[in-house]
């Protein structure tokens, strides 16, 4: 039983001037997002992370992410109360907590709680159907708001080329089956038409390709970064530094301010790297985080430097900038596209896409060990872990398995869990980096 006490997460230590820089930047987006949609009239969006959000910026429509909102709320300690509203509401405890915190936000009606009120009324909401109860989720969540819906599909994907990250720069088409890429870009090309109906934008596919090619811009100083990061000894900034850096210009993606931003974390963390600057002076011990963020206890991260000198030095979403994103042919921009998009939750989570990737970062990082969260009312987010838990421990690294959740903390317990990690620490990585120290 998890004391009372004992609950409640702990803030994560950040070094970097220009994680401040990218949250004060949300923040203005977000007292933006309100004077533009409820005093001006303007059209707004809600969409999953793994939607064309590009087609959007395209015709200037500003989006909250779903995932982004639903990590804001956790991270300001407001899920028990929303997931208290889902309960009363008659709501299955088994529905996936991450999808659904928005939804449940909206049905508390209360500004007065609501971080920045709440969101304003959008024009459609957008999702994948990756799993069961996501289209179930979002026409509640439409219906609620006075919105409109939009699907869009995720078919099977029978190709299985397991090292898709080192491929699908140039050869997308292939990689991604091309049945799968024109399906989205038809679903894509009746989203624009839906778009353009309830605005009144243009869409102009002149437009899309010039944000596409900034966008290659934006993914490739990320991947710079990303090297630096996570190949480097000492780290020089842990995940606490790199998830603000990444995700908030990456939900803005091609933007001007986004791809400066990338450049000045790039430029950032190549000084540090230049002047042998790490997280802690004495990293002893790397660590890969697979997962989604713990949102409610970003602290967890950093909980076990001084006693082990451990780093978590890798989570998703830095690498996955370079290894998804960028495309060398936008001969077709919409297509181009949509073969970024049309599996873009998958290689996250489903074997063997991510196993193999998981398994080869873990190598070039030189990790010592994985984190692995795996949250059980996330049916996509949960699907594979178990056998990449399996990969990797075939391929000498230990993993630390946590069936937690991302935003939902009413069963975590800040301090059991760093004095269980610490405990797999000392019998599974410590007796190994001993040896290597003692050979020194």
């Amino acid at each position: 039983m998890v004391k009372d006490s004992e609950q409640g997460g702990r803030r994560s230590t950040k070094v970097l001037d220009c994680t401040r820089e990218a949250t004060t930047h949300q923040r203005a987006f977000v007292q933006s997002l309100q004077e533009r949609v409820v005093e001006s009239g303007e059209p707004f969006a809600i969409v999953q992370a793994d939607t064309p959000h590009e087609l959007f910026h395209a015709m200037d429509i500003p989006i909250v992410t779903n995932q982004w909102w639903a990590s804001y709320i956790a991270a300001k300690q407001l899920s028990p109360r929303y997931f208290d509203v889902l309960d009363r509401a008659g709501f299955p405890k088994s529905a996936c907590r991450y999808c659904s915190l928005g939804l449940a936000c909206t049905l508390d009606n209360d500004p007065a709680s609501a971080p920045w009120g709440g969101l304003p009324r959008p024009t459609v909401l957008v999702a994948r159907l990756t799993c069961d109860c996501i289209q179930r989720v979002f026409e509640l969540w439409a219906d609620a708001l006075g919105s409109k819906f939009y699907p869009l599909d995720a078919p099977g994907w029978e190709h299985k080329d397991i090292r898709w990250f080192e491929n699908n720069r140039d050869n997308w088409d292939s990689v991604y089956m091309p049945e799968r890429i024109d399906l989205l870009a038809e679903e894509m090309r009746g989203l624009v038409r839906l778009l353009e109906s309830e605005t009144g934008r243009t869409f102009d596919d002149g437009r899309l390709r010039q944000l596409m090619e900034r966008i290659n811009e934006q993914e490739t100083l990320l991947a710079e970064a990303a090297e630096l990061v996570t190949r480097t000894r000492p780290c020089p900034v842990g995940i606490a530094d790199q998830m603000p850096n990444v995700m908030i210009p990456q939900w803005h993606r091609g933007d001007p301010w986004a791809v400066e931003h990338a450049r000045r974390f790039r430029d950032e963390v190549k000084s540090r790297v230049e002047a042998g600057a790490g997280v802690i002076e004495n990293e002893r011990i790397r660590i890969m985080w697979i997962g989604a963020g713990l949102w409610h206890d970003p602290g967890f991260y950093n909980a076990l430097e001084e006693r082990h000198g451990a780093v978590f030095v890798w989570s998703m979403y830095l690498p996955f900038a370079g290894a998804k994103y960028i495309r060398n042919k936008l001969d077709d921009p919409m297509r181009a596209l949509a073969s970024r998009i049309c599996s873009m939750n998958e290689v996250l989570h489903l074997p063997p896409w991510m196993n193999e990737w998981m398994v080869s970062e873990a190598a070039a990082c030189q990790v010592d060990a994985a984190v692995i969260l795996a949250p059980q009312t996330h049916r996509m987010a949960v699907s594979g872990t178990k056998i990449t838990r399996n990969a990797l421990e075939a391929a000498g690294v230990p993993v630390f398995f946590i069936e937690g959740d991302m935003v939902d903390g009413s069963k975590w317990s800040h301090a059991d869990m760093v004095e269980a990690f610490s405990a797999f620490l000392n019998e599974r990585v410590e007796p190994t980096i001993q040896a290597r120290e003692t050979a020194r």
